[in-house]
């Protein structure tokens, strides 16, 4: 800097001795330093010139500092975790391959005092049949397309007295495979003789005719029957036919 200085001071007698004769020669450094000087001359003799180029007004936001509050540090919550999805079963297509094979209705349910024997089936349109000059209390129609397997059960009072026999106590439900297809459940009906549901006395040494139907499509042939019995905790399988 001090070398600076005297090269200024000597450019500058250089002027004065010139007076108004011919300026001297400068190099290009020398032409750039002396501007340099007379810029800084004018700037600090300016009092208006205030270390800046351009004046912002005091109250810009840009101008101002805003103190944050210092920012707390919360303890980090633990991410939740992401619960595994539920593995969905198909139950209607392997129920009837996992169940237990049960050798009659009445040991299932643990049912004193009857013996329930399968009678065979019926095909039909419509349950119960009419006969001619009688109005049934209840009947029921098959949907379009289908027809109703009405499975028939001889259910026989073995002791010597009455028998209440309640399968609504028994939480007892069925369904229906027929050919090994996927089971179906039965229908839910009013007859006073719908096994799912039947709630009577049975006299002594007598037997009734109880039945549990499902609908199968129109023209079913049918081969295979598989009772599926549920209401007593694991499911059991009963082979009809």
């Amino acid at each position: 800097m001090k070398k600076m200085n005297v090269l200024l001071c000597s450019v500058a007698a250089a002027f004065l001795m010139t007076g108004c004769g011919e300026m001297p020669e400068l190099t290009q450094e020398e032409s750039e330093l002396i501007s340099e000087y007379a810029v800084g001359v004018l700037l600090k003799y300016d009092t208006a010139y205030n270390n800046r180029l351009v004046d912002t007004p005091a109250d810009d936001p840009a101008e101002e500092e805003t103190e944050l509050p210092e920012e707390e540090n919360p303890e980090e919550e633990p991410e939740p975790e992401m619960e595994e999805p539920a593995e969905v079963v198909d139950v209607s297509q392997d129920e009837e391959e996992a169940q237990p094979m049960v050798s009659s209705v009445e040991e299932y349910y643990g049912i004193p005092n009857v013996m329930i024997s399968y009678t065979g089936y019926e095909l039909t349109d419509s349950y119960p049949p009419s006969e001619e000059g009688e109005v049934p209390v209840f009947s029921m129609d098959a949907s379009a397309g289908t027809q109703l397997l009405v499975l028939k059960f001889n259910v026989q009072n073995t002791s010597g007295q009455d028998q209440q026999m309640n399968m609504l106590g028994y939480g007892a439900t069925f369904r229906v495979s027929v050919n090994g297809e996927a089971s179906k459940g039965a229908l839910a009906t009013m007859l006073v003789n719908d096994m799912q549901t039947y709630d009577d006395v049975i006299p002594a040494n007598t037997s009734v005719e109880m039945v549990s139907i499902v609908e199968v499509p129109q023209g079913t042939n049918v081969g295979s029957i598989e009772f599926i019995l549920r209401g007593n905790g694991e499911d059991g399988t009963l082979t009809l036919q």
